[in-house]
């Protein structure tokens, strides 16, 4: 289902992630957990934590969109049934990295599982996956690539529930402004780490054919989980 192309898209600017060689002298370093945003541990057992509250269960189907070095996957392979776990992240080399180190049973996931995309066309991924999730991505990215990724995420009849997380803004004027988060990150309009209104969420989410639920839940950074169900006919 294709968004309502009046919607608000805003926030045109260079994901930081874009940079040349970012990744690589990243992963020389041995730095393919810090790139992701640290925390590691904390933040995998709350992403794994509100995906079984979401309902996901072993033999569900999970894609992890942005899945970076794997800081949710190597907490989510061991727990679904072998080859149910998929993965995207504009690099492949970061989650080959997270694959090689982070594992504890690297034969669990097939490498081929772990697909590049930087644009939410999910090239490969199967149409039987039932949960999907994208946990601090889209505060590192124009509010344009939210609205593709509901789009594209329509393809996947299976599909339950997509969780995701934002930065917000409380009102139109902290809109326009640097905006102190909770939890002392201070988000831009204009700029990563990016944040938007909670009304600009709801609105996008119907426009693309999805119900949206805010999740009162303490996220690292002061994050905001969104749940998304896809309305079908």
């Amino acid at each position: 289902m294709a968004c309502n192309p009046s919607v608000k898209v805003m926030h045109l600017s260079t994901n930081p992630y874009e940079t040349v060689g970012f990744y690589d002298s990243a992963i020389s370093a041995g730095r393919h957990r810090a790139i992701v945003g640290g925390r590691w541990e904390e933040t995998g057992r709350i992403e794994l934590k509100v995906l079984r509250e979401a309902g996901l269960l072993p033999h569900h189907h999970l894609l992890d969109i942005g899945a970076g070095a794997l800081r949710l996957g190597c907490k989510a392979v061991p727990y679904l049934e072998p080859g149910h776990y998929w993965a995207t992240d504009a690099s492949r080399a970061i989650m080959l990295a997270g694959w090689r180190a982070e594992l504890a049973d690297p034969a669990r996931l097939d490498p081929a599982q772990l697909v590049e995309d930087a644009r939410f066309d999910f090239p490969g991924i199967p149409a039987h996956i039932t949960h999907a999730i994208a946990f601090a991505v889209f505060p590192h990215l124009p509010f344009a690539q939210l609205h593709r990724a509901l789009t594209n995420l329509h393809r996947f009849e299976r599909l339950d529930c997509f969780l995701f997380t934002v930065f917000l803004a409380p009102d139109p004027v902290a809109l326009m402004t640097p905006y102190r988060q909770a939890d002392g990150v201070v988000t831009h309009h204009n700029r990563a780490p990016f944040h938007i209104l909670e009304e600009d969420v709801n609105q996008l989410a119907r426009s693309c054919g999805w119900r949206v639920a805010r999740r009162e839940v303490m996220l690292p950074r002061g994050q905001v989980l969104f749940a998304a169900q896809p309305v079908r006919s």
